[in-house]
């Protein structure tokens, strides 16, 4: 019963109710176990630490455009001075406001 209630008072933010299963060979194993024994966390903890920071990078690399000095120069000079739009970009607006039914 008390951990039970336990349970209850954790933040539902902090209760654990999905699951994630992975299949690992025995060296990766032992290779987990000893890493997560060096930081005294358990296997889970480790497990899902580490699992949380790999993911979070994931998601910055592909959400996040690094330019280079130059670049974004470059960008930045685009966007203060842009170039007048060519005749293919033209025709293109024109070929879809009259597609779209605008004049």
């Amino acid at each position: 019963m008390a951990h039970a209630q336990k349970r209850e008072d954790q933040p539902t933010s902090r209760r654990r109710a999905e699951r994630l299963e992975a299949r690992v060979t025995a060296e990766q194993k032992a290779l987990i176990e000893h890493a997560a024994a060096l930081e005294g966390r358990s296997i889970t903890d480790f497990v899902l630490a580490s699992v949380q920071d790999a993911a979070k990078r994931t998601i910055a690399e592909h959400e996040v455009i690094r330019l280079s000095v130059k670049d974004s120069q470059a960008f930045v000079e685009a966007l203060l001075n842009p170039r007048e739009p060519g005749r293919r970009m033209r025709e293109s607006v024109a070929s879809y406001k009259a597609l779209m039914g605008e004049q």
